[in-house]
């Protein structure tokens, strides 16, 4: 009990309680002085002839762009280059008179600044004053500046063309010439070469097994809706197909995931059949909606596949994780497959999976392959005509490049 006393003695209490808390402050003082901001000590400015300031400051609206920007270039101080200058603050103010706000500083060897916050319907004085910094006896750091004249008015303006994108114009106007160009050639009935597309001659042999065989003919439009381009081109291609089948009195079953490639795909059936003088023999039934879940279309199909066994399977359009599981099915039914899409990560299973495919652009160029109508003829040969420029750009660009001539990228530059 006397052992408790003594412990608990309020005699006691100073002798524990005032180094205890003169540690506490010592831990406190420690940890302020890590966590104050580096910034805590303010900065004091001095105005002074000491450093000489930049010449020929000169402010203008920054060219080629919406506005908004104001460009301020300058001659390094003469100070400079013997390392007195830190750097140079940009100071802008309504009014030549008038309070002078810091807008931002640029190191020292640094020409130009660019003020992108600026509105049109002002104008503005700029200041560019050198400074230099150090610290004084007390550890607080000392700016000196070297404040210049005032510059300006200027205000910002934004252009109506972008002049440095000038070439791109003429490229992009030199491929459109040679679209119109090679239309009209098209109309007069001028031959207009285009490469063979293997995937698309086999549409016939395909067609025509199926016919030999009895059995169905299957085209998956793939996933995507109408406003996907590659289900258009599927589109497209599905006309061909419809009029071979027409011909041959051979079913052709479409079965899609989407309502409106649905109500399209049956259009251009209808049209094909008609144009082929067999309107009579086209069914609804033909094409019809299955579902909208990706997994749930491509077991409802693959199950098709299986049960039917049809003689050809054909896919055009946009395809996804579903493509290796069509095509695999179809591989195992022993059917003539005939793919394109421009998926490029689904095109290593239709190559592998498939008898035929279409790769990338070769399914957007088979309506033109197809149809033969000048319109799409000419688009194509003049788009041709633009891709072949630009690979002799290419070409000329990386010699002149590497040979340390001249940088031909510039001239697309579109930044």
């Amino acid at each position: 009990m006397q052992l408790q006393n003594r412990i608990f003695d309020s005699s006691c209490c100073p002798r524990i309680a005032v180094p205890l808390f003169s540690l506490l402050l010592s831990v406190s003082s420690v940890f302020s002085q890590v966590n104050a901001p580096s910034n805590s000590i303010p900065t004091e400015t001095v105005i002074s002839n000491s450093i000489q300031p930049p010449i020929n400051v000169v402010v203008k609206d920054r060219p080629n762009d919406r506005g908004g920007a104001v460009v301020i270039s300058w001659e390094l101080s003469p100070d400079d280059a013997d390392g007195k200058v830190s750097g140079y603050l940009i100071m802008r103010s309504e009014t030549a008179d008038g309070a002078f706000e810091e807008l931002g500083d640029a190191v020292r060897g640094a020409t130009s600044f660019s003020d992108n916050a600026t509105n049109d319907d002002k104008q503005y004085f700029y200041r560019v004053d050198a400074f230099t910094e150090s610290l004084d006896a007390a550890g607080q750091k000392v700016r000196t500046l070297s404040v210049s004249m005032p510059v300006g008015p200027v205000h910002s303006l934004g252009q109506w063309f972008n002049m440095d994108r000038i070439w791109v114009l003429l490229f992009l106007g030199f491929v459109a010439a040679a679209i119109v160009y090679y239309i009209e050639k098209a109309k007069k009935g001028d031959h207009i070469y285009v490469r063979k597309i293997a995937g698309i001659d086999a549409v016939d042999e395909a067609v025509g097994r199926a016919t030999e065989m009895g059995k169905k003919i299957f085209f998956i439009p793939g996933i995507q809706d109408m406003n996907d381009v590659q289900t258009i081109a599927g589109i497209a291609i599905l006309g061909r197909v419809a009029e071979l089948a027409a011909q041959y009195d051979t079913w052709l079953e479409v079965p899609v995931s989407k309502a409106m490639v649905m109500v399209t795909a049956r259009e251009s059936m209808k049209e094909a059949y008609t144009k082929v003088g067999r309107p009579d023999s086209f069914r609804e039934a033909q094409v019809h909606y299955l579902t909208e879940d990706q997994f749930g279309y491509a077991a409802a199909v693959s199950g098709m596949m299986v049960r039917e066994r049809p003689a050809t399977m054909i896919y055009m359009g946009a395809f996804f994780a579903e493509s290796l599981i069509f095509a695999e099915t179809g591989n195992s039914i022993g059917a003539i497959q005939i793919a394109g899409t421009a998926q490029q990560t689904q095109l290593p299973f239709f190559v592998t999976a498939c008898d035929y495919t279409l790769i990338g652009e070769e399914l957007f160029a088979a309506s033109a392959y197809l149809s033969h109508e000048p319109r799409q003829l000419g688009s194509l040969k003049g788009q041709d005509i633009g891709k072949a420029l630009f690979l002799i750009a290419l070409v000329v660009g990386a010699i002149l490049a590497v040979a340390k001539v001249y940088d031909l990228s510039q001239i697309f530059k579109v930044d």
